[in-house]
Parts: C-alpha cells; sequence; structure tokens
C-alpha cells in the first residue's frame, strides 16, 4: 500500500504538536510564479517554520482566501519535503473570483488560511499505471507518478492540452521521464488518442485521469470493457445526478446543536444549516472537493456528489451537505 511512515527522528512532543490534517493553519506564500499560459505555481511554508501534515499522492489542501473563500487545490510538490507544499492554479475566467484573487492580488509574504489535507483520489496498489490528464488536471498525478516512479513500477503518462504553452510542468516531465509521457496539443495534434491507450484492457494495470468532464466521460468510454476498480477519476465538476430522489421538504436534525431544521425543494441541507446558525466548511457546493464531509447518524442520504464509491454510499453514514439531500422524511448529522 502506497503510504507514508511516521517519522523517527522528531521528538514525541513535537509530533503531538504537529497539525493534523483536516486542521485549518495560516501559512505564508513564500513564492508564487507563472509556470504556464494562466497557470500559477503557489509555495507555501509555516510562517514559524514548523513542520507541516504528511500527505499522499493525490491529496489537495482548501486555500482560504481573505474574503473567507474556500478554494481547494492539489497538492503536486514533494510529498518528501516536510515543511513546504506545492500548488498549480489555473485562472478560471468563468470562476467565482478565487483564481482571478490568487493571480492578480496575491504576493509572496502573503499569509493565507490553509485546510486539510485530505485525499478523495488515492494512489491504490497496481502492477503498472496509466495516467491520464486534461490541463490542470496534471497535478494530482505528478506525486503519483513520482511514487510509483520510486517504487520501480511500469507507467505511462498521456497529457494533453490546448496548446504547448498552456501545459504546466510538461518540460520537467519530458526531461524527466522521457519517453514515458507522450504530449499532445490539440492545436497540434487533436484530440488524445484514447482508443489506442484504453482500447485493450490489462489485468494488473490501473488508469487515473483527471480533467474537464469531457475528457472524463471519453477515458470511460475508450475504457468500457476493463475492469471497473480499474478506472480512477478524479472531477473538476460532479456528473450529472439526476433528479433527487424526493421533491418535497424534509427535516434535518442537527443532533450535536440540539436544532432542528427543514430543507425545502429549492435549497440545500448546507444552506439550511448555516441559516439555523451552524457553519459547515464547504468550497465548491458541487460534491467534488470533500470539504463539508458530515457525519449521519440516522436517516438515508441521497447522495449526490462525485467523491463516495458504491461502499461508502451503502453505508449512509456520511454525506457531502452542499449536493447530497435526504431520501427520507429525515436525517440525523453529527452538527
Amino acid at each position: 500500500m502506497v503510504g507514508i511512515s511516521e517519522d523517527t527522528d522528531t521528538p514525541p512532543e513535537a509530533r503531538r504538536q504537529r497539525p493534523g490534517p483536516g486542521t485549518a493553519v495560516t501559512l505564508t506564500v513564500t513564492d508564487k510564479h507563472h509556470i504556464a499560459d494562466d497557470v500559477a505555481s503557489l509555495t507555501l511554508r509555516h510562517p514559524d517554520g514548523d513542520r507541516l501534515p504528511d500527505w499522499t499522492p493525490g491529496a489537495h489542501i482548501d486555500l482560504i482566501l481573505p474574503d473567507g473563500t474556500v478554494r481547494q487545490y492539489s497538492l503536486c510538490g514533494n510529498r518528501w519535503d516536510a515543511y513546504t507544499y506545492r500548488v498549480a492554479v489555473l485562472r478560471e475566467p468563468e470562476g467565482r473570483g478565487g483564481s482571478a484573487y490568487l493571480h492578480d492580488r496575491l504576493r509572496p509574504g502573503d499569509r493565507l488560511g490553509v485546510g486539510g489535507p485530505r485525499n478523495h483520489f488515492p494512489l491504490a496498489p497496481s502492477d503498472a499505471y496509466v495516467f491520464i490528464a486534461g490541463g490542470i488536471g496534471i497535478t494530482p498525478l505528478l506525486p503519483m507518478i513520482h511514487q510509483v516512479q520510486l517504487l520501480g513500477l511500469e507507467w505511462k503518462l498521456l497529457y494533453g492540452g490546448r496548446t504547448r504553452h498552456s501545459m504546466a510542468f510538461r518540460e520537467e516531465l519530458v526531461a524527466a521521464y522521457g519517453e514515458r509521457v507522450e504530449v499532445v496539443p490539440q492545436d497540434e495534434r487533436g484530440l488524445l488518442p484514447l482508443d489506442q491507450w484504453l482500447g485493450t484492457p490489462r489485468p494488473g494495470t490501473k488508469v487515473y485521469s483527471c480533467g474537464p468532464g469531457p475528457l472524463l466521460a471519453a477515458v470511460e468510454a475508450a475504457g468500457a470493457d476493463w475492469a471497473p476498480y480499474a478506472l480512477r477519476s478524479e472531477r473538476f465538476t460532479a456528473a450529472d445526478q439526476g433528479a433527487p430522489v424526493r421533491s418535497t421538504a424534509f427535516e434535518v436534525e442537527l443532533r450535536r446543536s440540539g436544532r432542528t431544521v427543514t430543507v425545502t425543494p429549492e435549497i440545500t441541507v448546507l444552506d439550511a444549516v448555516r441559516a439555523a446558525g451552524v457553519d459547515v466548511l464547504s468550497s465548491c457546493r458541487q460534491g467534488t472537493c470533500g470539504t463539508c464531509l458530515t457525519p449521519v447518524i440516522d436517516g438515508r442520504p441521497d447522495h449526490r456528489d462525485a467523491i463516495l464509491t458504491d461502499r461508502q454510499r451503502a453505508a449512509d453514514d456520511c454525506m457531502f451537505v452542499c449536493v447530497s439531500r435526504s431520501c427520507g422524511d429525515r436525517l440525523v448529522l453529527d452538527l
């Protein structure tokens, strides 16, 4: 199993004081530079030089902007560097302003709140790997590639983007790994040759893909004959979940707060909970980031996220309150 072990050189008392995953801390931006068209790389460190929480390939952190906006970005630096986080931010012209702030206003020396790290896209054991990235979707795959290279496993990367200059980390990937990396700028070569890469299932190989929705849909279509567990993806936006199970209001009991709220069809559980004065950290509001994961004490959620597996959904012990709802008249949440 891919993972990291507890260090033995740090005194026990220092390990106890180290912030854990999910704990919000304030970090300093120590470096910012543009690495591709509309892509900025940010490096963050603790202002006191403290060790940062460990993370595994596929993990992301929440960046909490000064106005309270929360955005999540995949960690794409060296996971063995315990004092530095690196993320890459794509400017989103159609976004809600978070990427514009990070591109235009953030400067080295500024501080940001940081939550996490969290990992809903872990690297599972396999004999070999195929990585498929579209644009900024390369970021969660970078630490995975580094990990499987260290383990001496077979792997290849298919990397597409609008143009060569829009493809972050392209040059360093080609320089480090040579023929293991196939770069496909769309303006030069068209769409990714997914049928060539995925047309024939290969036992003992897992496929990890990240990128825009149309790319992931194309990966699923090209890999239709692969075993379901062999294809793993991380989405920027949630896939269409269809209509909710119920179209009427339901009640949500907030057990720790001693309150009960009514969730009508036009609002989310998240909005209803916040209106009752109970704060829940959230970011994407699309069920893709994992920030608002909430334990379920009783009731059956109508899961509408893009994160939980079928087995996790069947357990009915947690839900993402930004998008998921209730199958029945009542839910009890640990809030």
